[in-house]
């Protein structure tokens, strides 16, 4: 009985100083890797709306409330985590960056901000946190001409489709070669922040 007592005290000292070296560690990394990823998220805001001045906050986002509207609309894979608005140099806003998080991913989550003028036109995505195969799904991150997010700049906020035979309408979007659960992930994501994007300037209040 002696040894069991003495064998519990020992794991349970354990066990307490490994909780105190964990929570330590979480301590002191906590606020370099917030940083780093509120620097993450500024580069893609500036990446996908170069010509604003300022970024600023939705008035009363909620994110719970923001997804569960595009999931109803038919996107249950996808959350919108953050919404901020654009502003030119002249104090007008511009248009809206939408943080969408796309769960359908083939390896995992995919996260990326996307920005869409007052006008309806996509600026474009910029992806923030992906874990997909390299050299194929990971090309969704690429950029530039013949990229699979070149596709989605200077085009009409619609609801895309993706198609492996070649796109033959504005709405359907060319998959990545080997890639298509991947490419349907990211474009899914991508209508479900044109839905929310229509939700706003259709009038309704996210309150």
């Amino acid at each position: 009985m002696n040894k069991l007592v003495k064998d519990a005290l020992v794991l349970t000292g354990i066990t307490v100083v490994a909780g105190f070296a964990l929570g330590l560690v979480y301590e002191i990394t906590k606020a370099p890797i917030a940083k780093a990823q509120e620097d993450a998220l500024n580069k893609a805001y500036q990446t996908v709306y170069s010509t604003a001045e300022a970024y600023e906050p939705l008035e009363g986002f909620d994110s719970e409330k923001a997804t569960a509207i595009v999931q109803e609309a038919g996107f249950p894979d996808d959350t919108i985590d953050n919404c901020v608005t654009a502003w030119d140099a002249n104090g007008d806003q511009v248009g809206y960056i939408i943080t969408v998080t796309s769960n359908a991913g083939y390896g995992g989550k995919i996260t990326f901000s996307m920005g869409i003028t007052n006008d309806s036109v996509i600026n474009g995505y910029s992806i923030t946190s992906i874990s997909e195969t390299a050299g194929l799904g990971m090309k969704a991150r690429d950029t530039g001409d013949g990229t699979f997010s070149s596709q989605f700049v200077d085009r009409k906020a619609e609801i895309f489709t993706v198609t492996k035979n070649g796109a033959s309408s504005s709405s359907e979007i060319d998959a990545i070669s080997a890639a298509t659960i991947t490419s349907r992930a990211v474009t899914n994501g991508v209508n479900a922040g044109v839905t929310y994007f229509n939700y706003l300037v259709g009038g309704a209040a996210n309150e």
